[in-house]
């Protein structure tokens, strides 16, 4: 009994650190998970899908923009373990295209479709339905753990999806 008191002893500490270390990764497994799974479904159902964040709440979902129905019975939300914190990398900056009209022409809003994201306000990583990420998503998310750790889950240098990496590139 005296052998495995002490066996269990020296064990925990490097088992507690081991399962601290596999929350983040797992947290990071789960987030690209859901990325993929959100291009799949733009792909398949032909409608924007977004990913919303909200790391002050420390949740995030995925959910179909509303276009002919109001409710996604498919949306998924979740909360990041409570060893992990939830950052969002900057934002790109989107500069409009400059379009030179002559007095007589007006602009037209026809060809620019409205855009009606799930959760206005959050930073939102929106597939489309070509399988593209919008220019306007975030390109890198962070997740840290409590011991200083940390994963990315960011853009791949073609912008088409998003990977884990173990720095910030």
């Amino acid at each position: 009994m005296a052998i495995l008191t002490m066996a269990v002893s020296v064990t925990a500490p490097a088992l507690s650190n081991f399962f601290r270390g596999r929350t983040l990764d797992l947290e990071a497994r789960r987030l690209l998970a859901l990325t993929r799974s959100g291009q799949n479904r733009a792909v398949s159902e032909g409608v924007p899908m977004d990913l919303w964040v909200n790391p002050d709440e420390g949740v995030y979902g995925l959910e179909a923009e509303p276009s002919y129905e109001d409710h996604d019975p498919k949306a998924v939300e979740f909360s990041v373990d409570r060893g992990v914190q939830l950052e969002v990398g900057k934002q790109p900056a989107v500069t409009p295209t400059a379009v030179s009209l002559t007095r007589l022409q007006s602009p037209s809003t026809a060809s620019v479709p409205k855009v009606n994201l799930t959760h206005p306000g959050l930073p939102t990583i929106r597939f489309l339905p070509d399988g593209t990420v919008s220019e306007t998503s975030p390109q890198k998310l962070r997740l840290s753990g409590r011991d200083g750790s940390s994963l990315w889950v960011a853009q791949t240098r073609d912008k088409l999806r998003y990977e884990i990496r173990k720095t910030d590139e």
